[in-house]
């Protein structure tokens, strides 16, 4: 494979960046929605700030990144951008993120909810928080279950210092567009079941799940923000 040069690069990302939104608007509307409904995080794991910026230079308001101190690294050569963390998150880590991004989308324990809670009030803030999903209920994968989110969410949302704005999932390999689409479905019907029972402190605003390779199942399926790394920052790509 061919290394691209830097102009190259910060061409491919236009052009990625173009055909996304195209998709992403095609597929909230198909969804029922208004394009400006479904938002779009370009996930910056190992991408260069240079190449960040231009994409933030070429509409992304929105970045997530997976590990923290990468994240902490990055960003004094960052432009303004909104960012949340979206990787596994240790106690020992809570500390030096709390209060540098303005959502932690991947909360997939009690007690790491509590220990953002706490180091949040001693920082006189209040942090968002999404409940990881473990959508394939998948040993290997962090996040509640399905059926355990709910009870789960209840003890959470006791927790001071923080508030729940949403779900976010990392769902299965798949290349079967059924079953995928049925496990986004099914994440979906759980944000909406949540939602309705109007518990305090649990605000389902966020549902964050689809990533490069299935975003637009997700979008098809009631996801209203996607998180995209490689076909924004990789090599070109195509409808």
């Amino acid at each position: 494979m061919e290394w691209l040069s830097d102009e190259e690069r910060y061409r491919a990302i236009e052009e990625n960046l173009k055909i996304i939104n195209d998709n992403i608007s095609e597929c909230a509307v198909e969804s029922g929605r208004k394009p400006e409904e479904v938002r779009l995080m370009a996930v910056t794991k190992t991408v260069e700030p240079k190449f960040i910026n231009h994409a933030i230079n070429n509409g992304i308001n929105l970045i997530g990144e997976n590990k923290v101190q990468e994240l902490l690294l990055k960003e004094p050569e960052l432009l303004k951008c909104e960012a949340h963390l979206i990787g596994h998150l240790q106690s020992n880590k809570v500390k030096k993120i709390v209060g540098r991004v303005t959502a932690i989308q991947s909360v997939d324990t009690v007690d790491i909810a509590k220990e953002i809670g706490k180091r949040s009030v001693e920082a006189g803030i209040n942090t968002k928080i999404l409940l990881e999903i473990n959508s394939g209920n998948e040993e290997s994968k962090f996040g509640f279950a399905p059926e355990e989110v709910y009870d789960k969410a209840c003890e959470i949302s006791e927790i001071k210092g923080i508030s729940i704005d949403g779900l976010m999932c990392v769902a299965p390999i798949c290349e079967n567009n059924t079953k995928i689409r049925n496990i986004f479905s099914n994440i979906h019907q759980l944000f909406i079941d949540i939602k309705d029972k109007k518990r305090d402190n649990i605000c389902m605003n966020i549902l964050s799940m689809g990533m490069s390779g299935d975003y637009k199942e997700a979008i098809l399926e009631g996801a209203n923000l996607v998180r995209v790394g490689s076909s924004i920052f990789g090599m070109r790509i195509y409808r």
